[in-house]
């Protein structure tokens, strides 16, 4: 096999659910639950996780991301494999600290060039970034091509986040411009939308859980009329959900390709069980 450019990915893409034909490694987070620790996919899957916080709807939920020495680590051991290079897509930057890591671990190992991409998003988002990596990894395309491709598809990203609550994400301070909302907003179902910046920020608030999953679903058909897309789903306890709609997208575009992904641990620690999102990739 070509050894010439490694992968690596954080955990937050839910990479871990998709067979790959591809080498990549992943760098995980770490799930703290009631003071233990599990590290992401490894210790605990989603399902076990969702059915845990909605049985203990109190219980102490927090997250750290990747420590900068183990990046490192991970470059080391690429390097010694005999790989060239290596391309790192990460969460967006804005909602952790993952980025800044990847890109200060690259100090850390010499001469082994380690090209770190801001996926600007997270869950499906991100995955694909590193799924069209692959394809042209295979195709024979220079590590600066692909990078400066990962780079305009992700100008391309979509996401909307429909959460049952909150709590979560204003929690753990994941959430932008929402000073002067969170009395309003901890009372409605908020439909948020993960912007270009690879911010999360409210875009809609919505009475009832019916009316929200039908908003978006209409923002959704709006978005993607007459446009070329790749489309996903993005569920946590409720695959029912997602499976519904991707069956009522499907009645309008039906000739849309849609994956239904789990949210990973570590993001649904943030985003909390009842989160359906809804996002695309606009096709050149």
């Amino acid at each position: 096999m070509d050894k010439r450019t490694a992968l690596i990915v954080c955990g937050n893409s839910g990479i871990d659910y998709m067979k790959l034909d591809y080498p990549v490694q992943v760098f995980r987070s770490i799930l703290n639950l009631d003071g233990k620790e599990y590290e992401d996919f490894v210790d605990i899957t989603a399902e076990a996780f969702y059915d845990k916080i909605v049985k203990e709807p109190d219980i102490d939920v927090s997250t750290s991301q990747t420590a900068t020495g183990k990046m490192a680590e991970v470059y080391q051991q690429l390097k010694d494999e005999g790989y060239q290079d290596a391309i790192v897509v990460t969460i967006s930057s804005k909602l952790s600290g993952t980025y800044q890591g990847a890109v200060l671990a690259k100090d850390m190992v010499e001469d082994f060039p380690v090209y770190v991409v801001d996926s600007r998003s997270v869950s499906y988002g991100e995955a694909y970034l590193v799924l069209e990596a692959i394809k042209d990894i295979k195709k024979g395309v220079k590590t600066e091509k692909i990078v400066e491709r990962l780079n305009q598809i992700k100008e391309n990203t979509t996401m909307y986040v429909l959460v049952d609550t909150l709590k979560y994400l204003v929690k753990n301070g994941r959430l932008s411009g929402v000073q002067g909302m969170l009395g309003s907003l901890l009372k409605i179902k908020p439909l948020l939308r993960l912007k270009s910046d690879g911010a999360l920020t409210p875009y809609e608030k919505i009475r009832t859980t019916a009316k929200a999953r039908e908003r978006l679903l209409e923002v959704i058909k709006s978005d993607i009329e007459g446009k070329k897309v790749k489309l996903f789903i993005v569920y946590t306890n409720n695959q029912d959900k997602a499976n519904q709609m991707k069956e009522d997208i499907l009645k309008i575009h039906e000739k849309l390709d849609i994956d239904v992904v789990p949210l990973t641990p570590v993001v649904g620690a943030h985003a909390g069980p009842g989160t359906l999102a809804v996002g695309y990739i606009e096709l050149a």
